[in-house]
């Protein structure tokens, strides 16, 4: 009979082990059916959506193997201090991995930027292309693919030039001392009121900034939509040229007079 109650007190653990696993497997998969149909619903980012759900399901199971551990008599606190030996150690083997996983959770969750976004951070500048875990992808102005990491992005300072549905432009234009200070304003005027893309409100602002060593600065800013930016960057900067040489207006180039004493 001794036989028997040990084979009992061997069996037994066993048995409850392989119900607590089947049972537990079941309610895990309900659970993360449950928790994935709330995440699909929300507002998170598509790219965090599947990470989330890999995060539950995978601290689901640890719990499920720490029980069954429990179960089968092995102490569990000695397997508790292994698994967390083992993570330290991962840890710090892959710190780096870890940190821009982070910085991509903390990208994707707090949305400083979306894709197609034209942004400037962690010294490049570029158009969204793509938000993941590890990296963002950038593509620059002439079209190369940057590989940002998110630990470097989200530790970084981003400049994101597409929340605003406008922006300014400024600049800055030097003129001959000889000029009229009223002939450039009304000139200056004049081509902005003719450009159809610059906006009316706010205001543009023309006024004298300066005396340089060789010209009379002249300040304009102006206000467009955030699309069109760099048209009215480049339109501006021709058609003042056009214009002043039109009008006479000198814009001289660095000089210096040298007087005989």
């Amino acid at each position: 009979m001794d036989w028997i109650n040990l084979m009992v007190e061997i069996v037994k653990p066993i048995a409850l082990a392989i119900i607590t696993l089947l049972v537990g497997l079941i309610v895990i998969k309900v659970i993360v059916k449950l928790i994935g149909s709330q995440i699909s619903r929300s507002k998170l980012d598509e790219s965090l959506k599947p990470f989330l759900m890999s995060i539950v399901s995978i601290g689901l199971n640890v719990l499920l193997i720490v029980s069954l551990i429990g179960i089968l008599g092995i102490p569990t606190a000695s397997f508790v201090a292994i698994l967390g030996s083992f993570g330290l150690a991962l840890g710090l083997a892959f710190q780096g991995s870890l940190s821009n996983l982070a910085g991509g959770v903390l990208l994707l969750t707090m949305r400083p930027f979306k894709v197609g976004d034209y942004i400037e951070g962690a010294g490049y500048d570029g158009t969204v292309k793509a938000i993941q875990i590890l990296y963002t992808e950038l593509i620059t102005p002439d079209n190369k693919m940057v590989y940002i990491p998110n630990g470097n992005l989200s530790n970084s300072g981003i400049v994101n030039y597409s929340v605003h549905d406008t922006r300014r432009v400024d600049f800055t234009f030097g003129v001959g001392y000889e000029e009229d200070n009223h002939h450039v304003i009304q000139t200056l005027e004049g081509i902005i009121a003719k450009h159809t893309l610059i906006l009316k409100d706010p205001e543009p602002f023309i006024r004298l900034s300066g005396h340089g060593d060789s010209a009379v600065e002249y300040t304009v800013r102006v206000w467009t939509k955030t699309e069109n930016y760099w048209v009215v960057h480049f339109d501006l900067i021709e058609e003042v040229k056009t214009t002043f040489d039109r009008e006479k207006i000198s814009i001289p180039y660095p000089q210096m007079d040298i007087h005989n004493i």
